[in-house]
């Protein structure tokens, strides 16, 4: 009872400062960080522990598959290759540059410290999707640092893996084997995500009722998750995959109904997940705080060191990377690599692999060192999304990079304007075939021609028309929304559009089909 009325509470909490965040134009994640170490500080609060399966099962995938779902492949195989450098690259650099200054710096062993460094190696996909949704990125640029930090896991994951083998036993650990096991990971994951997409596309082309949609659609990255673990292969990597794969052909498997019922529902479940889950970053400080042996004391100024280095390795790696961020130039970029590497926050997971380290060896003696891991683990995770997320807006702005407001509007202005003038064309085609009424033609072209105009809508001011009329009207709208969203399609796939523009116009053109009503 105790423990759902901390989830309550967290959530009211997360609620009130999300609306703060929003209003004071701040990142909800940076803010929820400070509120809940704010919080945590407060005489009587009680402590805060959670099982790390909590967030490995119950927070993570949502989160991750709806990351993956806003994912745009289109640009994705654009920037492939340095999202493969730094996915495997800097993720083995960073554990070893941070095993090493762990162990010079800290009081941990040299295995713990290795520990520590896989831990921290990777970035995190829900913080930086969560800190980019209010950013104007660059397509590139926003896509590099979600796809690294969407695909470096099964990287990360294996050299943990071995890392806490080294840590709680005295044998020696096989590298070859850890070779392999790396493998069945991500090799894994990657195929056993394809099935379970291929598996709930047949489902979802089936299925055309909202709730049993809904549904399905919640239980996937869940069944994706369980799946993948119970088959020891990569959780993560399969839901990531798996959303890949259905975000790309979402438009494909449902109606315009059921995908706007899925994008409210998905949005309340991920808000609140995230909202809880930043917060407890923030209220688990304090207690692992209280929980480090004597002898730990400097480990504020520790964690700002380990932190600085994590972004100044990664700035390293990201200079000569950006040139392939630069199409026309080829050239590095200062402006590019600060941002990529400012972005490159880390989050939820780092916390939820340190609290899965062992509480003891081998021969089940304490596993020395392991609060100071955590400890470090969170200070590293609350200084990025902190720092990092409270100045992310302002490094982008400062670079010049953000796309200006009136960009993005001229371009959805434009781009309203070709899917209007494309459905004229088609409206042209069916008066020379005469198969429509000639009311409903005349009602539909006024539409199109005060919308080509920026007019109002004269849908339903009370023309003269039966039942047939209606109902050829309602068959030749939907036609023409159908038309407007293949060339919506082509404009994006041939890069005339971003993927931002796409994603609104797209939701739009649900909602105009959804409000015709009828069957």
């Amino acid at each position: 009872m105790r423990a759902v009325g901390t989830v309550l509470l967290l959530v009211v909490l997360a609620t009130a400062v999300a609306t703060g965040a929003k209003r004071w134009r701040i990142p909800a994640p940076s803010l929820l960080v400070l509120v809940g170490l704010a919080v945590a500080l407060i005489p009587g609060t009680p402590a805060l522990h959670i099982a790390p399966q909590t967030i490995g099962l119950v927070v993570l995938p949502p989160l991750l598959y709806a990351s993956a779902e806003e994912l745009s492949v289109r640009d994705l195989r654009t920037v492939w290759k340095p999202v493969i450098v730094l996915a495997f690259g800097l993720v083995l650099a960073s554990a070893a540059v941070i095993g090493l200054l762990g162990a010079w710096l800290t009081p941990l062993s040299g295995a713990m410290a290795f520990v520590l460094g896989t831990v921290l190696a990777s970035t995190d996909p829900v913080a930086v999707t969560a800190l980019g949704r209010r950013l104007a990125l660059p397509g590139r640029v926003q896509v590099l640092v979600q796809g690294e930090s969407l695909f470096n896991d099964a990287t990360s994951l294996v050299m943990f893996k071995v890392a806490v083998a080294v840590a709680v036993s005295t044998t020696a650990v096989s590298w070859t084997r850890a070779g392999g096991e790396f493998f069945l990971l991500a090799g894994g994951g990657t195929l056993v995500g394809a099935a379970v997409a291929g598996i709930v596309a047949l489902i979802r082309r089936r299925t055309t009722d909202p709730v049993l949609e809904t549904v399905i659609a919640l239980v996937t990255p869940y069944a994706a998750y369980v799946l993948a673990e119970e088959l020891h292969t990569s959780g993560v990597t399969c839901v990531v995959i798996a959303g890949v794969l259905l975000g790309r052909s979402s438009h494909r498997l449902t109606d315009a109904r059921i995908r706007l019922q899925l994008q409210a529902v998905y949005a309340v479940v991920i808000f609140l997940l995230e909202s809880v889950v930043f917060a407890i970053v923030g209220l688990e400080l304090p207690t692992l705080v209280r929980d480090l042996p004597a002898g730990t004391g400097a480990w504020p100024l520790q964690a700002l060191v380990i932190a600085l280095a994590l972004i100044a390795l990664r700035l390293a790696w990201m200079l000569p990377l950006s040139a392939a961020l630069k199409p026309t130039t080829r050239r590095p970029s200062w402006r590019l690599a600060a941002v990529a590497s400012w972005a490159g926050t880390r989050g939820v997971m780092p916390l939820a692999a340190a609290l899965s380290i062992p509480l003891t060896t081998a021969d089940h003696q304490p596993l020395q060192g392991r609060a100071l891991v955590l400890t470090l683990t969170t200070a590293v995770v609350i200084f990025t999304l902190v720092v990092q997320g409270l100045s992310l807006a302002a490094v982008v702005n400062r670079s010049g990079l953000a796309l200006e407001p009136e960009h993005t509007a001229r371009e959805e202005t434009d781009t309203r304007d070709t899917l209007t003038r494309t459905a004229l064309v088609h409206l042209d085609e069916i008066t020379d075939l005469e198969t429509m009424p000639t009311a409903a033609l005349d009602r539909v072209r006024r539409r199109l021609d005060a919308q080509l105009d920026h007019g109002t809508d004269p849908d339903d001011t009370g023309a003269p028309g039966g039942r047939s009329v209606l109902d050829a009207y309602r068959e030749l709208r939907r036609e023409v929304i159908t038309v407007q969203r293949a060339e919506l399609r082509r404009l994006y796939e041939d890069h005339e559009i971003s993927d931002t523009t796409r994603r609104r116009l797209q939701h739009e053109l649900d909602l105009e089909e959804t409000g015709l009503g009828g069957s």
